[in-house]
């Protein structure tokens, strides 16, 4: 056989195309990787320039400006982490998808932050450095920069590790650090920090015990019941009733609460009321969709997707509401103290609460899906109903928060919450005789009330609902992000004073 000729000419236009390719592809891929950092950075330049349309002309406007800018870049951090606690048990159930639960979370937080934020903003800013023990106006303005971008920081290496840590506890160890390295350790209110650190540590219990009491209800009046669809018919209006009029209570005490006077009693009516007409409207809207549905676990997914909507949202809400204060109390602090002087009865703009809602929704669009997937798939196996259920613990829990001042950590709570979930199945599973009677009649058994109940051990590890490898992780992430603040803002505010003061 005769050698292949050779083929004299080279391809060259194919090869130059195939180059042209490739280039074009990796400017695509870069400008994506850029795209994000971009548009942040373009928002923190925006927000400049609209706190300087408030401050210019009065005294201190070139720190307010800067200041505003790190409160910005703090809100993104908050978004771009906390958003697993809003959206992340509904994604991971699937009862929405990824953008539509980036959209509804965004929209919410900005509500929660601009109608009720003002309440936690006022605590941080006023309830834990005493701004009296400050040796001059400047140095307090320097140590509340340096908390702020402590905190922000730390929160920005978390999230690009994926670890969903507490912002809270971040922003208040950044101020505790500033104030220390300011002034010593009497410059800090101990009795309020002492107070914070005691809900730190019952919040994400009774976010627990919430979502237990929840899933308790759902499993004995609708999962276990021979007819589940016609208990779903019943109970789940009275669920999205009962979300419904804690959300309006809400609204009417600390939203409406900062424009008219709305007392207890008054605020309490309104809450039966909503929750009552909810709970009609509801019943033949729940009706048309059980409608064809077979009787079994899979089918209440349609019929729990809008209570685990509606949760999402007023999650969110409260969220925005609770953990807009991490970034704006501080900001708040510098601008009194900046313009007036003083740190004392420090007021909250709303200018102030703008920014700060603003920047933790492009935080979560921009940067939040990455932790949405690690809570929502890669921590616990959700379903819609335990989903409901860790959501709307942790809203109640953030709202009774906020209303009584307290900045307490929404990841705590919401961790706490799937802990109580997968705790109480785990007890449920071996004890409940409403479960040992439904599963002896679905085997078509004859019940005999003196057999005992036999577990299944392997069966039951398969079933945990939170994985204990997490466990100490996370509460080893949870105790070290305080003192982390703290030593980074002490080291900064150092710094500043020796650059700035």
């Amino acid at each position: 056989m005769g050698q292949k000729r050779p083929r004299l000419a080279k391809p060259t236009l194919d090869k130059d195309l195939e180059k042209f390719s490739s280039v074009e592809e990796a400017a695509r891929q870069m400008s994506r990787r850029f795209a994000a950092p971009g548009t942040a950075v373009l928002f923190i330049v925006l927000v400049g320039i609209f706190a300087a349309s408030y401050v210019t002309g009065q005294p201190g406007t070139f720190l307010v400006i800067a200041a505003s800018g790190l409160a910005a870049y703090m809100a993104m951090n908050i978004g771009a982490n906390d958003v697993t606690n809003n959206i992340g048990a509904a994604v991971g159930a699937r009862a929405m998808t990824m953008t539509f639960g980036l959209g509804l979370a965004a929209v919410f937080e900005v509500a929660g932050a601009v109608i009720a934020g003002r309440g936690v903003a006022n605590t941080i800013a006023n309830g834990i450095m005493q701004g009296g023990m400050m040796v001059s106006a400047d140095i307090f303005v320097w140590a509340m920069m340096a908390a702020l971008l402590a905190a922000a920081i730390l929160i920005n290496v978390a999230t690009w590790s994926g670890a969903p840590i507490s912002t809270t506890h971040s922003i208040v160890g950044g101020v505790m650090g500033a104030g220390i390295a300011t002034a010593g350790l009497s410059t800090i209110k101990w009795g309020t920090i002492a107070g914070i650190t005691v809900s730190w540590v019952f919040s994400p219990i009774l976010g627990a015990v919430i979502a237990a009491a929840f899933l308790a209800l759902i499993k004995e009046t609708i999962i276990y019941q021979a007819d589940k669809i016609a208990s779903a018919k019943k109970w789940v209006p009275v669920l999205i009733g009962v979300m419904t009029g804690a959300f309006a209570g809400f609204l009417s005490l600390v939203g409406l609460g900062q424009l008219v006077d709305v007392s207890v009693p008054v605020a309490t009516s309104i809450t039966l009321a909503t929750g009552f007409i909810a709970w009609r409207l509801l019943i033949p809207i729940i009706a048309r969709q059980a409608e064809g549905l077979e009787n079994r676990n899979q089918s209440l997914r349609k019929l729990f997707r809008i209570p685990l909507v509606f949760s999402a949202a007023l999650l969110s809400f409260a969220h925005g509401a609770n953990d807009v204060s991490n970034a704006i109390g501080p900001l708040a602090a510098i601008v009194s103290v900046a313009q007036q002087g003083a740190a004392a009865n420090i007021h909250v703009p709303f200018w102030e609460l703008v920014i700060g809602g603003l920047g933790i929704s492009l935080g979560l669009l921009l940067y939040g899906p990455k932790l949405v997937r690690v809570v929502g798939a890669e921590i616990t196996k959700l379903n819609p109903m335990r989903a409901y259920c860790v959501s709307l613990s942790t809203a109640l829990t953030v709202i009774v928060a906020s209303w009584l001042g307290l900045p307490v950590s929404s990841t705590h709570i919401a961790v706490g919450a799937v802990f109580g979930v997968g705790f109480f199945r785990e007890w449920y599973t071996s004890h409940s005789k409403r479960r040992y009677e439904y599963m002896r009649i679905r085997a078509g058994k004859e019940l005999d009330v003196d057999e005992p109940f036999e577990r299944n051990d392997d069966e039951l590890k398969r079933r945990y609902l939170v994985r204990r490898s997490h466990f100490l992780s996370i509460i080893a992430a949870w105790l070290i992000t305080l003192p982390a603040a703290a030593a980074l803002a002490a080291l900064i505010a150092t710094a500043m004073f020796a650059l700035f003061v």
